[in-house]
């Protein structure tokens, strides 16, 4: 079975990075996979994954899933020595863009937990911690808040580390 590191943190304080180089920290040769959620809806998510994809180290193999996070997992289960999913921020968002309910949401980020423990490699997860903010004016800003906090919870629970980005500087809380 492999292991799983949950890297949570503010907007740009470094936690892609981090996964990446703790990706990069295994012995080569290695199948590295990157399991991306984002989705180029907008001009500026078109510059936010051309920068992620930039700073990508050539030797990791995309996958480019915005729901299915399960089955990617799955997909590459036979070929994957160590993955990084980026980012579970984007996948809620991605969900709450279907239409589903908070409980089929919830319901998919249990599926998400149940498949990163049943991974035979290890995985690195990346998410944004939303909840320290103000609370959201709008409705769908705090639903999304809210689904984030519980699915980060719910990897946390399971993951055996937790990182907090702050600033690029690591702090482990887990």
């Amino acid at each position: 079975m492999g292991s799983v590191t949950l890297v949570t943190g503010g907007v740009r304080s470094g936690k892609s990075a981090y996964a990446l180089a703790l990706a990069n920290q295994y012995p080569a040769p290695l199948r590295r996979f990157l399991i991306a959620t984002g989705q180029a809806l907008d001009d500026e998510m078109r510059e936010r994954i051309a920068r992620h994809r930039a700073t990508r180290p050539a030797d990791f193999e995309t996958v480019e899933e915005p729901l299915e996070l399960g089955a990617a997992l799955s997909a590459i289960g036979n070929r994957a020595d160590i993955a990084v999913l980026d980012c579970l921020t984007l996948w809620i968002s991605n969900l709450l863009g279907q239409g589903l309910s908070d409980s089929a949401i919830l319901s998919q980020a249990d599926l998400l937990a149940s498949a990163l423990q049943s991974a035979s490699f290890p995985v690195v997860v990346v998410s944004d911690e939303v909840g320290w903010g103000i609370v959201p004016e709008n409705q769908l800003a705090r639903r999304f808040r809210d689904l984030l906090g519980w699915t980060n919870q719910k990897v946390a629970a399971i993951a055996d580390s937790v990182v907090l980005m702050v600033a690029g500087c690591q702090m482990r809380l887990k």
